[in-house]
């Protein structure tokens, strides 16, 4: 198969003060007073469509990890990635301001229920005139489930049985209006055909739904599908259902790996390869020569508070990192709780660096501070050779790495011809297709 010569770049976006990298809010560039402001929130959708993003999207979570001490002290005090605004309220000021850029919300199947989504989104792709995405997650917490009312977190198999039937509910939802279904015609005081509404009339061993939807079909009928399968299982839903995924493995070699394997399972289930893309994320720091990236990276490795990035790391796993350090202590105590990319990856980081498992937890994500061009370097090498279709980007710092990803890092992708110069269509799911 021919390669895309064109990569796709999504933002990865939090509603609070930090992103992946634990500190980041804490340097000077990053900006706090306007965290509840909308203007915020306006100004970087401004920001990634200049750059020509694919889209970007929030990752939300249902409460405040308590697992690290038994406590939210130290990720709450510390400033880690908490979602201190619902990204449902914020999307909608970012379409406005904005024509082409995709707009995405994490929303779990293990505590919504398929109207719900569907409704939400379909209203969202129809305001954005069909840029929304939807990141897919089954929720792998117990906090997140105390939260919603179960004393305790589905067995992951489950979560991703219901899932499965969460997406063919809200398509049967979605595709309830056929796309002329909606007359409004003064003259003869039609305003929709009803004869071009059903029902849906769904129904699994987990949810069901009557219908139809309230909600007019949207331009994409079904948002984009973003996931972020790792498990087993959670490889397998990715394969059917996602048109983008979302990974963090710890090397080109594992990334490469990683994608291999997706497109095995692509391949069993009759879906095109290029039907879904592959992001790995990358954190970056920029400067204007080597030596100016590497001090700036200094900096926000000595403004990473060791008790955060173990935090941090203790949501991740789902484990209290402050009793265990082995991946079988840690699997122990799990159960059925975390998300089996973030053990992945720090066992990769382990094998990779030679230090021990309990030596990964406690170091801060590898940041790769270059030049423009240099970073272009290991983008360009990761995507030719088959690792990915693309990177999703954390903020290193907000909104500082976007600014400064769009103004130098983006153009040199673009001189390379691996970056589109514009937007080829009106939705995301056509500008996924032909970036």
């Amino acid at each position: 198969m021919t390669p895309k010569t064109r990569m796709h770049l999504v933002a990865y976006m939090k509603t609070g003060p930090s992103a992946s990298y634990p500190g980041g809010w804490r340097h000077p560039t990053a900006t706090l007073h306007d965290i509840f402001e909308p203007s915020r929130w306006e100004h970087i959708a401004r920001v990634l469509e200049a750059g020509v993003f694919d889209a970007c999207f929030f990752a939300d979570g249902l409460g405040l990890p308590d697992n690290y001490k038994n406590s939210f002290a130290d990720y709450a005090g510390r400033g880690g990635q908490t979602s201190m605004l619902d990204p449902m309220i914020l999307l909608p000021l970012m379409a406005r301001v904005t024509t082409h850029l995709g707009l995405g919300a994490t929303l779990s199947t293990t505590f919504n229920n398929p109207y719900q989504i569907a409704r939400a989104l379909g209203s969202l792709d129809l305001i954005s005139r069909g840029r929304a995405a939807w990141n897919v997650v089954t929720t792998a917490r117990e906090f997140e489930a105390q939260n919603c009312g179960p004393e305790s977190l589905p067995p992951k198999d489950l979560r991703y049985d219901r899932a499965d039937e969460i997406m063919e509910a809200c398509d049967a939802l979605w595709e309830g209006w056929e796309a002329d279904a909606l007359v409004m015609d003064k003259a003869s005081g039609v305003f929709a055909d009803a004869e071009k509404i059903r029902y849906a009339n769904y129904t699994g061993r987990h949810v069901s739904t009557r219908g139809p939807l309230s909600i007019p079909r949207s331009p994409q009928t079904r948002p984009v599908i973003l996931q972020a399968g790792s498990s087993e299982r959670g490889r397998a839903f990715a394969a059917r259902w996602a048109e983008m995924i979302f990974c963090s493995p710890a090397t080109k070699k594992d990334a490469a790996a990683y994608r291999a394997d997706i497109h095995r399972r692509m391949d069993l289930l009759g879906r095109p390869r290029e039907a879904c893309a592959v992001l790995p994320t990358l954190s970056l720091v920029i400067g204007e020569t080597e030596s100016i990236a590497r001090e700036k990276a200094a900096l926000f490795e000595s403004l990473a508070d060791p008790e955060l990035v173990l935090a941090a790391a203790s949501w991740a796993v789902a484990a209290d990192l402050s009793l265990l350090e082995t991946p079988e202590a840690i699997e122990a105590q799990g159960g059925n709780q975390g998300v089996q990319g973030h053990r992945d990856r720090m066992m990769q980081v382990a094998a990779a660096r030679g230090i021990s498992f309990a030596q990964a937890v406690r170091t801060p994500r590898e940041l790769i501070a270059g030049t423009p061009a240099m970073i272009a370097d290991i983008m360009e090498d990761w995507f030719r050779s088959g690792a990915c279709d693309g990177f999703i980007l954390p903020p290193t710092t907000f909104p500082t790495t976007f600014e400064e990803f769009s103004t130098s890092v983006v153009p040199e992708l673009q001189r390379r011809g691996l970056f589109r110069t514009a937007y080829a269509g009106a939705t995301l799911r056509e500008n996924l297709h032909n970036p």
